[in-house]
């Protein structure tokens, strides 16, 4: 397509062929134009359409500042255009243009994940992922909007301030450790707690504390010290499980303030000072020899009652201490040959006996 002007201003079109123009001062001028790329562009693209001479050969097309086109070229997704004034030719390359109103600043649209992928569209979009076991609370000029699932976001820019902040919603396990704390008792010692929690209310939980969970951990430990404080150290040794209960139950409020729930809460270490540690290894050494020094005296005690009931039945019954007799000389026998050494005159009595056995 020929662009025919006169001494600067546009005149009109010239069509494929040859044209013969009288200009003996050399006043005119033609530029040409393919119109094998659809989109048609000129320094003077403004007097050109004022002049109506495109009408019938091309599409002028106005992008407002509210506003974006998606460009489809062949049924094929091309680019977005910006604010401003488009030209393209008709006739050539079937061209579909879709005006879109940026005053909603999230992009929707059925074929999202065709445009997201154009390095053009990425230029006027933002494009945001929610991770799965995520969620995203979608911020729009600084109000809360909804709430997002996993899955692939686009805003348009520059229509309003975007913000989407991910939250994890699988459990976590905070370790609160290092605390040193005294006991009712004036005892010092170092307690770590492990609480496991998740989050239950993802706007809430970053919408109540820059960081819920260093607000949670703030609040385990000092719910740990008052939990721990209260107590002598015999009787928290005694029974820990009492005092995670009581701290879930302490900090279960507050975290549900804070968007969180706490599923879990137990008592990992207990260190004790050097000096405190020797001296319950002594007391439980103690104790332990006491145990062992008393058992022994039991077994003691229940073996001399049980060879006391053994002579007394013995004494009361001949036939089986002369059984006890036999078995004690068949043993003997057993292991080899029997030789049997007799005294004098004084051991006849015994040696009476012995035959007799034999």
């Amino acid at each position: 397509m020929g662009l025919l002007f006169r001494e600067g201003e546009f005149q009109g079109l010239l069509g494929p062929g040859s044209h013969w123009r009288w200009d003996p001062w050399n006043r005119t001028s033609v530029t040409i134009a393919s119109r094998r790329e659809p989109w048609f562009m000129h320094e003077k693209l403004d007097l050109i359409v004022r002049s109506g001479a495109l009408a019938g050969q091309a599409e002028v097309l106005e992008v407002q500042d509210h506003q974006r086109a998606l460009v489809w070229i062949e049924g094929r997704f091309s680019h977005v255009l910006i604010p401003g004034r488009y030209v393209y030719w008709l006739g050539q390359k079937p061209v579909t243009v879709e005006i879109v109103d940026i005053r909603n600043p999230r992009f929707e649209h059925k074929d999202a994940k065709v445009i997201t992928r154009s390095v053009s569209a990425r230029q006027s979009l933002e494009i945001v992922d929610v991770q799965r076991d995520h969620v995203g609370v979608l911020f729009i000029d600084g109000r809360f909007v909804e709430t997002l699932s996993p899955g692939q976001y686009a805003f348009w820019k520059n229509a309003a301030e975007t913000r989407v902040v991910e939250v994890d919603l699988r459990e976590t396990v905070l370790d609160v450790g290092g605390q040193e704390i005294m006991t009712a008792d004036k005892v010092t010692l170092r307690v770590n707690a492990l609480v496991t929690h998740r989050v239950v209310d993802a706007r809430r939980s970053i919408s109540s504390s820059d960081d819920a969970r260093q607000a949670l951990y703030r609040e385990a430990q000092l719910a740990l010290r008052a939990v721990i404080g209260g107590r002598e150290l015999d009787a928290f040794l005694g029974n820990k499980d009492a005092v995670a209960s009581e701290l879930h139950a302490a900090v279960k409020a507050r975290a549900a303030e804070l968007g969180l729930e706490v599923i879990s809460v137990g008592i990992r270490d207990v260190i004790l000072p050097g000096e405190m540690k020797d001296l319950m290894n002594r007391v439980t050494e103690a104790k332990k020899a006491a145990e062992a020094n008393l058992i022994a005296r039991r077994e003691e005690t229940a073996a001399m009652r049980s060879q006391a009931n053994t002579a007394k039945l013995l004494a009361e019954q001949p036939t089986l201490m002369r059984l006890r007799e036999l078995e004690v000389l068949e043993k003997i026998a057993a292991r080899g040959e029997l030789k049997i050494v007799l005294g004098g005159d004084g051991q006849q009595g015994l040696a009476s006996r012995v035959v007799n056995l034999i």
